[in-house]
């Protein structure tokens, strides 16, 4: 699967790189979703944004309507592990995975990069981020899950970085889901934070500040 990709830098392409952040959209948007974050953000290094465009796909709980997602929602219901489009979720993280073997075999060392996303994208960003080969610098996870755990991430643990935030009021994805990731996390002994906001499924201007902070 190759992807589609919009490529920002927070300062200028012609000065030197200190990270590169990979962040991914959520379902039914595009890559131009989260480039208002670029400026938002206010890194003070220069940083690389790289947007992918998820593939046009059928969604089942949308009667099949083609949009963008990383993988397919087969159902509404609490019953993640049993509905999860795990075949799907691998084909994205595969090829999120060369995209940052690209990033790397271009010159920037894997602890220099983030890998980052909402909703769907946030769930490719989770275990992309865990299960790649070389220790990544973070991931982001906002207002997101991860479905069918014990299949796609086993027994793996890591000392990575994780930003985990979500809205209290989301019901998008419910809030006891992204709970639910967080805790099978730190049971697993994985370094996350968990950051909870009074929003709905979106992002917060507490929510970029602190962000800001951790990427600082």
């Amino acid at each position: 699967m190759k992807l589609e990709c919009l490529v920002k830098y927070s300062h200028s392409q012609l000065l030197p790189v200190n990270k590169v952040i990979i962040w991914l959209h959520g379902l039914g948007a595009d890559y131009n979703d989260f480039v208002p974050l670029v400026k938002q953000l206010g890194l003070e290094h220069n940083t690389k944004f790289i947007f992918p465009n998820a593939p046009l796909r059928p969604i089942t709980v949308n009667n099949g309507y083609v949009m963008r997602g990383w993988y397919d929602i087969l159902a509404l219901n609490q019953n993640i592990d049993a509905t999860a489009d795990v075949a799907g979720i691998n084909a994205s993280v595969a090829a999120i995975d060369e995209l940052i073997t690209q990033e790397i075999a271009a010159g920037t060392a894997a602890k220099n990069i983030i890998i980052a996303g909402f909703s769907q994208g946030g769930v490719i960003s989770y275990i992309a981020g865990i299960k790649h080969q070389q220790q990544l610098g973070g991931i982001i996870a906002l207002s997101t899950y991860i479905p069918a755990y014990d299949e796609l991430l086993g027994s793996i643990s890591s000392s990575i970085p994780i930003f985990a935030a979500h809205g209290s009021n989301d019901l998008v994805v419910p809030l006891k889901l992204g709970l639910l990731a967080y805790h099978k996390l730190v049971n697993s002994g994985f370094n996350i934070t968990w950051h909870q906001y009074p929003m709905e499924h979106s992002l917060c201007l507490e929510e970029i500040q602190h962000l800001s902070a951790w990427l600082q």
